[in-house]
């Protein structure tokens, strides 16, 4: 397996933030009272999140955020539109659909239950 590294996000209750990220499609690999590991994909090609406890988090001023590079940005996107998290540019959770950037990335926005910012940008 190559290197890699693994965001650590928080998260105010695993069972919300389990149930919020099964909706996208990652299953629990990990977890105590103290750590949540949860992943997406296959060995090789998998993603993975990292959750600490963080129960005073108020998910309006949080200033957590990751980047997740997608081979199928398109499919993700399919998953999100299944979801129950709604399109929006207000309110917690939600996501914007994905658009080109000045930079040429294209890249869509999440911001999960306790408002962490997830970018969503398609590898070339």
């Amino acid at each position: 397996m190559p290197d890699f590294a693994t965001p650590n996000l928080p998260s105010r209750d695993f069972a919300v933030t389990e149930a919020f990220y099964s909706q996208l499609g990652f299953e629990c690999g990990y977890r105590s009272d103290g750590w949540m590991i949860l992943h997406k994909g296959p060995q090789g090609n998998r993603i993975v999140l990292e959750f600490f406890p963080y129960p005073d988090l108020d998910p309006a001023r949080s200033s957590f955020s990751c980047c997740i590079r997608l081979d199928d940005l398109t499919g993700m996107m399919a998953q999100l539109e299944a979801s129950n998290i709604p399109s929006a540019s207000q309110g917690i959770p939600r996501f914007h659909r994905p658009q080109r950037e000045a930079s040429g990335l294209i890249i869509a926005y999440l911001n999960d239950c306790d408002g962490s910012l997830i970018r969503l940008i398609q590898n070339d």
